[in-house]
C-alpha cells in the first residue's frame, strides 16, 4: 500500500513515542492483528495510520495491550436505576418476554421473538451428557457439562459472525432449559423452567422477571471473563463456559445460594440467624450493594410480584434490623422459599440468565481489535544467574 500523506501516517518511532513503548511492541501489536502496517514507496520500515494510533492509543494506558476503560452499548447503572440499551429494566421485566430481552441486548432491537424450534439431536446430546454427572452435581455443574458438550458438538461454532451468534445463542438458552433434568413446562421460558425448578404450582412470570432482571449488570467478573475470552475470538460455548467458571466463584454466583441458606435460618429464629451471622465477622448475604445507594432496582420489582407471600413479612422484620437494603440476592432467595425452589436453583438461574448477556458482550467484543487485553506483568522472582 502507498502512502498518502506524510501527515496521516507514522513512523515506527514515532507510534513507540505516542504510545510509550518499545518498537518491539510495536511489532507485538501488528503479529496479534491490533495494527496494520503499511509500506510507502521509496521510504524504508514501516508506517501506521495516525488515526489507528489514535484509537488504539484512547485504549490503552502506560503499558502495552492493557484496555483502560471497555465501551459498551449494553448496561447503564444510574441513580440506582438499570437500563438495558436505554430501556428501564423494570418495565422490560414485567411487559416483555426473555426472548425478546435478549433480542435487545444481542441486537438492539426490542422485538417480539417466538421460541426457535430446538433440534432435536441438539436436546439429547445435552441430556446424555448431563446423564453421566455424579448425583451430587449441582445445577450450574450440569449447564458447565451440557455447554461444553453442545460445543464440541457443534461444527460452526467458529463462526462469530452476529447472523450466526444470535441464533446460536437462542437455541442454547432453548436446549439448556429443555436438557435440565425434569419435567418440562409449556408457554414462555420461565414456564417451561419452572417444573425443574419447583413442585408447586407455576407462576411463571415471577420467573420471566427474575430472568430478565439477572440478564446483564455491566461489567461484572463473569462477563469480564466472557469478554476475555470473546477477545481471543472463543466461540459462543467457550465464551458461555468462561462466563460460568467466573461464576462458580464464591465470591460471584454463590450468593444467591448463601443468602437463600441465611433466610432459612432465618424463618427459624431471625435474631439468632442475624446475631450469628454478624458474629462471624462476613457480611450479611443478600443486603447491600456496592454500587447502588438506596435500594437495587431488581429487587424492588421481584419483591413487588412477590406481594402476599409470607416470607416478605421475615424480608421486612431484617431489613428493620439492618442499615443496609435487600438487593438481587435477597429477592431471589425469598422468591426460592415462597414457592419452594430446590437449594441450588438460584446459582443456576442466575447462570441461565447471565448467558443472555455474556453472549451480547460477546457480540460487542467481537467488533473489537482481537487480544486486546493484556495486564502487565511485574516479574518479583528470582534474578536468573544469581
Amino acid at each position: 500500500m502507498t502512502q498518502q500523506s506524510d501527515e496521516n501516517y507514522l513512523t515506527t518511532a514515532e507510534v513507540a513515542r505516542r504510545l510509550n513503548v518499545k518498537p518491539e511492541t510495536i511489532y507485538a501489536y501488528v503479529s496479534r492483528g491490533q495494527l496494520t502496517s503499511v509500506r510507502a514507496r521509496g521510504r524504508r520500515g514501516s508506517l501506521f495510520a495516525a488515526a489507528d494510533i489514535e484509537r488504539l492509543a484512547s485504549r490503552t494506558v502506560e503499558h502495552p495491550g492493557v484496555v483502560e476503560r471497555i465501551e459498551s452499548e449494553l448496561s447503564l447503572l444510574a441513580d440506582d436505576e438499570l437500563y438495558y440499551r436505554g430501556h428501564s429494566v423494570r418495565e422490560l421485566a414485567t411487559t416483555e418476554t426473555v426472548e425478546s430481552v435478549a433480542q435487545l441486548l444481542w441486537t438492539g432491537d426490542l422485538a417480539q421473538v417466538e421460541p426457535v424450534k430446538l433440534p432435536r439431536e441438539q436436546v439429547e446430546l445435552a441430556r446424555s451428557a448431563i446423564g453421566v454427572a455424579p448425583r451430587a452435581a449441582r445445577m450450574t455443574d450440569l449447564l458447565r457439562i451440557a455447554v461444553a458438550v453442545l460445543g464440541a458438538g457443534d461444527p460452526l461454532r467458529f463462526d462469530l459472525a452476529p447472523e450466526a451468534v444470535v441464533p446460536a445463542a437462542h437455541r442454547l438458552l432453548g436446549v439448556l432449559n429443555a436438557a435440565l433434568p425434569g419435567r418440562n413446562g409449556k408457554g414462555s421460558f420461565g414456564a417451561r423452567l419452572w417444573p425443574k425448578l419447583s413442585t408447586r404450582p407455576p407462576r411463571p412470570e415471577v420467573l420471566d422477571a427474575a430472568l430478565i432482571l439477572l440478564a446483564d449488570h455491566g461489567l461484572a467478573a463473569s462477563t469480564v471473563a466472557a469478554r476475555v475470552a470473546a477477545s481471543a475470538r472463543a466461540n459462543l460455548y467457550a465464551v458461555v463456559s468462561a462466563g460460568l467458571g467466573a461464576l462458580d466463584g464464591h465470591y460471584h454466583g454463590v450468593v444467591p445460594t448463601l443468602a437463600y441458606e441465611f433466610l432459612g435460618r432465618a424463618q427459624r429464629d431471625p435474631v439468632a440467624a442475624l446475631s450469628d451471622q454478624l458474629r462471624s465477622g462476613e457480611p450479611v448475604p443478600g443486603f447491600g450493594h456496592r454500587i447502588y445507594r438506596r435500594h437495587d432496582p431488581r429487587a424492588v420489582v421481584l419483591f413487588e410480584l412477590l406481594e402476599g407471600e409470607p416470607i416478605l413479612a421475615l424480608v421486612e422484620q431484617l431489613t428493620d434490623q439492618l442499615s443496609g437494603f435487600p438487593n438481587s440476592d435477597l429477592a431471589v432467595a425469598a422468591m426460592m422459599h415462597a414457592y419452594g425452589f430446590r437449594p441450588d436453583a438460584g446459582e443456576a438461574l442466575f447462570a441461565i440468565a447471565r448467558i443472555i448477556g455474556w453472549t451480547a458482550h460477546a457480540l460487542e467484543e467481537y467488533a473489537e481489535p482481537g487480544l486486546r487485553f493484556r495486564a502487565l506483568g511485574i516479574y518479583t522472582g528470582a534474578t536468573p544467574g544469581l
